[in-house]
């Protein structure tokens, strides 16, 4: 057996200005990026792509960060097998001699491949490859499987393809959105900075937010509706009844252009034919719902933009078509400014969608239940061994692993030991599990601590291949920046694995752009243009071409007007059915599967917050994007609050059926009465216990398999140690002996938020036990008693800070979060006082971070306002810089204006 050893070489795209056009390794916007190395240094220069069309130039504060993410800290640098490391060739030829035994003894059923949204189209395409097409197992899912898979699924049923038809231009030449299940402002913000600049240019643009959560989207609508968490179906099939009881509906396009209308009314009449009693159901005033019913009737141009609120549910795929069915029943889809949008939430999960990532998909958005395409693949591919049917779901895999039936899976770039439901189970179907296989960029996550082979891969800046955003606009990513260590390309280490198997002749590339080229020879060959994924415009792409390649919307068809057909499809009423009609799927409302009561009375609903991602391996990096939610939190109403007992900044156990965690309270107007919210980004690698999906059930929506990450009875309550501490290290230290700790990232190190059953004296004599500084050259500054109030000490050596921490029995409103600022290369007499007293200095005495962008703290605003006389946010900006960055703390800046206003006329 042969086999190509080739090591891939960075393959740059750098202007005559020397800054290299890539895109943005966050959200599913698929925002446009420019880069440029510094001289001799990993450090990157990050600014917008102006040329963009996802963004023209504007990024959020994640993507403002990026240059921070990009060293060396943190990344897996070489192969291992059993924490032992190794050549690549040897770790190659491991895991190829591993896959093939247990194929030989137990088949292809009993291996899987779990992939990720943060791989490159060229990466899932080689993955789906060798999975379906020559080990012959449908045994590959994605992570996009918790996110986007109802979507996947309601798009088939009702387009008979998984198609987005409209573009972000829709956005902005709607006259009416409608945001559902969406914190747009937090999950997407450079869209909701484009709409919030449509809302200023037209005021009477009409924005509608249905949410049970008052988020800081809320701040933008004109109406939100505030429904009961599950109740999606219900609104939508009573928007459907009022739509047709009012003559809204469009006869003509459903009769020429659609099928199933009659039996899809009749269902929905009968579940709303009254709406007071529909909005009781809904927990809304009967007035807001009124209100939406008529804009909506009114308004011909309307766009509903949907994300996880709608998706991850146990009637998620019900969800996707309640919406949709909308749309068709008044012929808005297709056309300018007005159509169901599903946003996504990873950069490339529609490039994974497109390719046959999940595993209900075939390949290239052909099915396994089309013997045609079945036959097509196979003929393609060359290759005898072609899956014939489905393999397993995300959670239906790890729950085969877990029995035994699975005995070996690669998971790449992601983290499923924290992310999937009953994260608990999954931990331990992984520790059962005799080969686990972990490729990613770095080096300790939940996932590859449990791993027996470790193959580092290459990140963000140093990837090159294409990605998909929600509009389907294909963009390159271009490595900026050399492999770290000997990380490799994914796309490099499957197709060496491949070859190690047996397969070299059909993984004979060379580079990504050869892959990419066969994807595109895969979307068109055989195509009658049924299959609106055509990218037979690349066909023939030299190497220099791939490379330049310029953003754009597929489908590109050869020979056709590109770019101006591509923005909207199913404009001409012809969808991808065998009929030609799309289809209006019957839908009733089904009530979460798991329901509160009298031991979990609490409804909880998990998300994102503004400047963290996932699990946090790289925006964790960043000290500026880990200072406006430093700590794990539960949000909470202030009455619930009071009825469980709960202290605003305390902590609390939230614990469900299935697990609990350990987090700070924090109370708000967010959430209505019976409902809290969690972050989904702490994990066992940044906090002692706070992995949300450690709560949450293997709940499943029956047709797409998503869970139900926005429905989970819990119960809260308070717990009581008997000390705290801020500590500030130099040095990472990967897990702290208390019962409770977050690891925040600072300029220069690390600060942990602590809280100890412990005694003061205990605790202090641990945390000592921490510190560097046993050197004769370290001098050790202490300040007070532990068992008597505050608590503090300092390690220096020659000005400079080692390690600091301050403790108490309790801080009560006091925080120490300023010694964060310490570490700086020498301590002038400022802080030197700072740690006598216990009191920032005046440069340091900026408060709780607000805008990550400009750095600039909660103090530094109020007395911006109350020393200036300020009285708008344009005038805060103007004078702080806040919200002249991204723009994502424009709501928070309102919402500090307004409460000093409140706060000036009372006194």
């Amino acid at each position: 057996m042969t086999h190509q050893t080739l090591v891939p070489t960075v393959n740059h795209y750098d202007p005559e200005d020397g800054w290299t056009k890539t895109t943005c390794a966050y959200c599913g916007v698929g925002c446009g990026v420019e880069v440029k190395a510094r001289a001799n240094s990993r450090v990157l220069d990050v600014r917008g792509d102006q040329s963009h069309p996802a963004n023209y130039g504007r990024l959020c504060s994640k993507g403002l960060a990026l240059g921070e993410t990009v060293g060396e800290e943190g990344r897996l640098l070489h192969p291992s097998i059993e924490g032992v490391r190794t050549s690549w060739p040897e770790a190659l030829s491991h895991v190829a001699d591993q896959f093939n035994e247990v194929i030989r003894q137990h088949g292809a059923e009993s291996v899987a491949f779990y992939v990720s949204g943060q791989l490159l189209t060229e990466d899932y395409y080689v993955a789906n490859k060798l999975m379906k097409g020559f080990i012959g197992s449908g045994n590959i899912d994605t992570n996009s499987r918790l996110c986007m898979s109802s979507s996947v699924a309601g798009h088939k049923r009702a387009f008979g393809s998984d198609t987005v038809p409209g573009c972000y231009e829709d956005l902005e030449q709607a006259d009416m959105l409608v945001l559902t299940g969406s914190n747009l402002a937090w999950c997407h913000p450079v869209l909701y900075q484009r709409i919030k600049a449509v809302k200023q240019q037209r005021p009477d643009f009409k924005i509608v937010v249905i949410d049970p959560r008052r988020t800081d989207t809320c701040d933008l609508a004109d109406l939100h509706l505030a429904i009961a968490p599950g109740t999606d179906v219900a609104l939508f099939n009573g928007l459907l009844a009022h739509l047709a009881q009012h003559g809204i509906v469009d006869e003509d396009y459903i009769q020429s252009h659609t099928e199933g209308f009659t039996e899809a009314l009749v269902t929905a009449m009968g579940h709303a034919s009254n709406r007071r009693t529909l909005a009781t159901r809904l927990g809304v005033d009967d007035h807001q719902l009124e209100t939406f019913f008529q804009w909506f009737a009114d308004t011909p141009k309307v766009v509903t933009v949907y994300s996880q609120g709608v998706n991850q549910s146990s009637a998620g795929t019900d969800k996707v078509n309640s919406i949709i069915n909308c749309h068709l029943a008044t012929g808005r889809i297709g056309q300018p400014g007005s159509g169901p949008f599903s946003v996504t939430g990873q950069p490339n999960a529609m490039g994974g969608r497109e390719v046959g990532g999940l595993a209900t998909t075939l390949a290239a958005h052909m099915e396994f239940d089309n013997r045609e395409h079945v036959q097509l693949v196979q003929d393609f591919w060359g290759s005898e061994r072609l899956a014939r049917g489905p393999g397993l779901k995300a959670v239906d895999m790890f729950d085969a692993i877990e029995s035994g039936k699975i005995k070996a899976v690669w998971i790449m770039a992601t983290n499923p030991a924290m992310s999937l439901p009953n994260a608990d189970k999954v931990r331990r179907a992984l520790e059962k599990c005799p080969l686990v296989v972990v490729s990613d960029c770095m080096a300790d996550t939940d996932t590859a601590r449990l791993a027996n082979v470790l193959l580092p891969a290459t990140g963000w800046a140093e990837k090159s291949g294409t990605v998909t955003n929600s509009e389907r606009r294909i963009s390159r990513q271009r490595a900026a920046l050399p492999a770290l260590g000997e990380a490799r390309p994914d796309w490099w280490i499957i197709t060496q694995v491949a070859q190690r198997m047996g397969f070299s002749e059909a993984f004979g590339y060379q580079s990504e752009a050869d892959i990419f080229r066969e994807y595109v020879a895969l979307t068109a060959y055989r195509n009658d243009g049924t299959r609106n994924l055509d990218l037979s415009f690349y066909q023939g792409l030299t190497d220099a071409e791939y490379q330049q390649m310029l953003p754009r919307q597929w489908p590109v068809r050869k020979g056709a007007d590109i770019g101006r057909n591509a923005k909207r499809l199913f404009g001409d009423g012809v969808f991808s059915t065998p009929s030609g009609r799309a289809n209006f799927v019957t839908v009733s409302h089904r009530p979460p599967k798991t329901q509160v009561d009298s031991e979990y009375p609490l409804v909880l609903n998990t998300g994102r917050i503004r400047d963290q991602w996932h699990s946090m391996t790289r925006t964790g990096l960043s000290a500026r994007l880990s200072g406006h939610s430093p700590e794990p939190f539960v949000n909470i109403g202030a009455q619930d609050a009071a009825r469980y007992q709960l202290q605003d900044g305390a902590l609390a156990d939230v614990t469900s059926h299935w697990g609990s965690v350990r987090v700070r309270v924090q109370v708000s107007d967010q959430c209505q009465k019976g409902q809290i919210f969690m972050p989904m980004h702490w994990n066992d690698v940044f906090a002692s216990k706070a992995r949300v999906c450690a709560l949450i059930g293997e709940n499943l929506d029956p047709i797409s398999g998503q869970p139900e990450n926005k429905f989970t009875p819990v119960k809260v309550s308070p717990w009581q140690g008997k000390s705290e501490a801020i500590l500030v290290m130099r040095d990472r230290r990967p897990d702290l002996d208390c019962d409770y700790w977050a690891a925040q990232p600072i300029e220069g190190g690390t600060l942990y938020h602590i809280a100890s059953r412990r005694s003061p004296a205990e605790l202090d004599a641990y945390l000592q036990s921490l510190c560097p500084g046993s050197a004769e050259s370290a001098q050790h500054l202490t300040f007070g008693h532990p068992e008597q109030g505050e608590f503090r000490h300092a390690v220096l050596r020659q000005q400079q800070l080692l390690a600091a921490y301050a403790l108490a029995k309790s801080f009560g409103d006091k925080e120490f979060s300023w010694l964060g600022q310490l570490l700086t290369p020498a301590l002038d007499g400022g802080a030197l006082g700072a740690l006598f007293k216990g009191e920032p200095s005046a440069s340091l005495a900026g408060g709780r971070l607000v805008c990550a962008c400009k750095q600039v703290g909660y103090k530094t605003l109020c007395d911006a306002i109350r020393t200036q006389n300020l009285g708008s946010v344009s005038e805060l900006c103007a004078v702080t810089q806040a919200g002249t960055g991204c723009g994502s703390c424009l709501p928070e800046l309102e919402q500090i204006v307004a409460e000093e206003k409140a706060d000036a006329t009372a006194a």
